[in-house]
């Protein structure tokens, strides 16, 4: 699944190909990955212009002159790419955007997981998917001290409290294993046993990975490109993920994968010991 950087890599590449664009026409193919009524959906966004595009964790924003925005949720597979209308539509092209300057935004779904939604600008925070979301991990929104405060809190072990969205927004399987090799804390801990001093390198591990993920296009393990159809390079420095008995990169002892929350978990049996 796309995680923040991923999402954020998306959202920067349409700021440069759709950003102002009018949307002329919405063609719906699966009117499942519509939230609501597709009908509605075509209707109230034909004749809008994309002011903005936004990003809250892992969720893209649309935002339309009108005061609506349609919130997107890429879940395994979606893709947004931006074509000639003479193009053949891919198999698993399911939404078609035909925009004012004669090209069209596709939304590409391969397992059909994504889902799209129609609502008032203002009230966009106030979605199901978004409401309990935890802050952004940036050094500007992402408290320190609450951070600590809220995982002792947590009944659920680390990895699954820092999957869960609440704490911080924006980590998914991958980074989460990042991270925690990167602080020595193993994935089974539970998170209200971490002292400040771990709590604390566990944060400035959580800003510092993302951002640098965000700025080399995100981590493609699998089929994940941005909107210009470019992998991502992050893959080439991950330390835990992925790397079943593999030597861990500081102390040599083979990596290790067990199950965690129901998530493929990978960390060093060395490393990062039990507490």
């Amino acid at each position: 699944m796309p995680e923040l950087p991923e999402v954020e890599t998306v959202r920067r590449g349409l700021e440069k190909l759709v950003l102002g664009a009018q949307i002329e026409n919405v063609e719906i193919y699966y009117p499942k990955i519509i939230n609501g009524d597709p009908q509605s959906f075509q209707q109230e966004l034909r004749g809008r212009t994309i002011e903005s595009i936004t990003r809250r964790g892992k969720y893209l924003i649309f935002n339309f002159d009108t005061g609506i925005s349609f919130v997107s949720h890429l879940r395994m597979e979606g893709k947004y790419f931006v074509e000639n209308p003479k193009t053949p539509l891919e198999k698993h092209t399911h939404i078609v955007f035909t925009l004012s300057d004669g090209q069209q935004l596709r939304y590409n779904d391969v397992r059909k997981f994504g889902r799209m939604h129609l609502v008032k600008t203002v009230q966009v925070q106030q979605l199901p998917g978004l409401k309990k979301l935890g802050p952004e991990p940036t050094a500007a929104l992402f408290d320190k001290q609450l951070f600590y405060e809220r995982l002792k809190h947590k009944k659920k072990m680390i990895k699954p409290a820092l999957l869960d969205q609440t704490i911080v927004a924006g980590l998914g399987n991958i980074y989460t294993d990042e991270v925690l090799w990167s602080s020595k804390i193993n994935p089974q801990t539970p998170a209200a046993h971490l002292s400040k001093s771990e709590a604390d390198r566990l944060h400035d591990e959580i800003i510092t990975e993302l951002a640098r993920a965000t700025s080399q296009g995100g981590t493609t393990v699998f089929t994940y490109t941005d909107t210009f159809g470019h992998a991502g390079s992050f893959q080439k420095q991950l330390h835990a993920y992925g790397r079943k008995g593999q030597p861990c990169e500081r102390c040599a002892t083979p990596l290790k994968k067990i199950v965690v929350g129901q998530r493929g978990t990978t960390f060093c049996p060395q490393c990062q010991k039990v507490k």
